[in-house]
C-alpha cells in the first residue's frame, strides 16, 4: 500500500473511533442523567415520613397459665385446710370460657364441720384492638375501673387511658361487667357451679355487708389464727392497694352476715403487664359468734398473689 493510501485509510479508521467513542460517551451520559433524576425523585419525601401510624407495642404475655394447676399444692392445703392430701378437692373445677388463650380460671370449695371455703382464680389476658393503645394501657384502664368499683382509695371513676377498643372480654360470658369486688368472670360465667345447691351463695346477696376489714372481730378460737392489735390495724384496713405487688394490685374483704351463717370475702386483684388476675378466698362460718379471721384470709391471698405473679413469669 502506497504511503498516501495508508494515510486515508488511518484517518478513517480514527474517524470511525472517534464517532463511536462519542456515541458511547453520550450513552453514559444520559444513563447518568437519568439515574441521577430517578433518585432525586425518591429523595423528594420528608425523612422517615412513611405515612403509616406507628404501633403501639404488644403485651409482655401471649399465653395464659393452665388455672387449677397455678397454685402450689402445699399453698392449696395451706388456704384449704381440712382434707387428706389426695382429696379431689384439691383438683378443683375449671371455669368454662370461649378462649382459653384469653380467659382462664378454676374453682376451688371445701367443706368442714365448722363451715365451707371457696378459692377462685381468674386470669385475664387483655388485648387491644386499637393500634395505637398498647395492650399494657388498654390493661391498665380495664383495671382501674375494677379499683374504682371497689372503691378503692385513689382509684379514678374515669381512668384518663385511651379507650379503644379491647379484646379482653372475648374470653368471658360476662363481659363488661365489673363487680364490686373487682371479680372477673369467675363469679357470673357459668352459673355459681363452684358454690352449689347449698343456699350459702344466695344467702351471701341477701345478707348484710360490713364494709371494709373488722380486724379486731376475728374469731380466736380457730387453730392457726393470729390474732391482731392496734399496730396491725393498718394492714388488714380494705379495700387497700398493694404497692409491693406486680404492676398494680389492690385488696378488698367483706364480712356479710345473714341467716344461714356469716362469711368473709377477701378479694386481690392485680395487672402484670397484659395479664388481670383476680383471687376471691371466701371463708364461711355456720356459727354467727366466730367470725373468719380477716388478717388470716388477708396474708394468704396475698401470699397467693405473689406466687402466681412469679407463675406467669414462666
Amino acid at each position: 500500500m502506497q504511503p498516501a493510501q495508508q494515510r486515508r485509510a488511518y484517518v478513517a479508521g480514527a474517524a470511525r473511533a472517534a464517532a463511536v467513542l462519542t456515541t458511547v460517551l453520550a450513552a453514559i451520559g444520559l444513563s447518568g442523567c437519568t439515574s441521577t433524576a430517578s433518585h432525586a425523585g425518591l429523595d423528594d419525601g420528608k425523612p422517615g415520613d412513611s405515612g403509616a401510624p406507628v404501633a403501639a407495642a404488644p403485651g409482655k404475655y401471649r399465653t395464659l397459665p393452665e388455672a387449677c394447676g397455678a397454685v402450689d399444692p402445699k399453698t392449696l392445703r395451706n388456704l384449704l385446710p381440712g382434707a387428706e392430701e389426695d382429696d379431689p378437692v384439691y383438683d378443683g373445677q375449671a371455669t368454662v370460657t370461649y378462649d382459653t388463650n384469653r380467659r382462664v380460671g378454676c374453682r376451688w370449695k371445701l367443706e368442714t364441720s365448722s363451715g365451707t371455703r371457696y378459692l377462685t382464680l381468674d386470669f385475664e389476658r387483655v388485648v387491644s384492638y386499637d393500634p395505637t393503645v398498647s395492650d399494657d394501657d388498654q390493661a391498665k384502664e380495664r383495671y382501674e375501673k375494677k379499683a374504682a368499683a371497689a372503691h378503692v382509695p385513689g382509684a379514678s371513676e374515669t381512668p384518663s387511658a385511651p379507650s379503644g377498643s379491647s379484646g379482653s372480654e372475648s374470653g368471658s360470658g360476662s363481659p363488661g361487667k365489673d363487680t364490686p369486688k373487682g371479680s372477673a368472670s369467675a363469679p357470673s360465667d357459668s352459673g355459681d357451679s363452684g358454690k352449689d345447691g347449698s343456699g350459702e351463695e344466695g344467702s351471701k346477696t341477701e345478707g348484710t355487708k360490713v364494709e371494709g376489714a373488722t380486724p379486731h372481730a376475728s374469731g380466736t378460737d380457730e387453730p392457726g389464727t393470729r390474732g391482731t392489735d392496734d399496730a396491725d390495724a393498718s394492714e388488714t384496713v380494705a379495700p387497700r392497694r398493694l404497692d409491693d405487688l406486680a404492676d398494680d394490685a389492690f385488696l378488698d374483704d367483706q364480712l356479710v352476715t345473714s341467716d344461714s351463717g356469716i362469711h368473709r370475702d377477701v378479694t386481690v386483684v392485680f395487672r402484670s403487664s397484659n395479664v388481670i388476675a383476680t383471687i376471691e378466698y371466701d371463708q364461711w362460718s355456720t356459727n354467727n359468734k366466730h367470725i373468719p379471721s380477716s388478717e388470716e384470709l388477708q396474708v394468704n391471698a396475698e401470699d397467693l398473689a405473689q406466687e402466681l405473679t412469679g407463675r406467669l413469669s414462666e
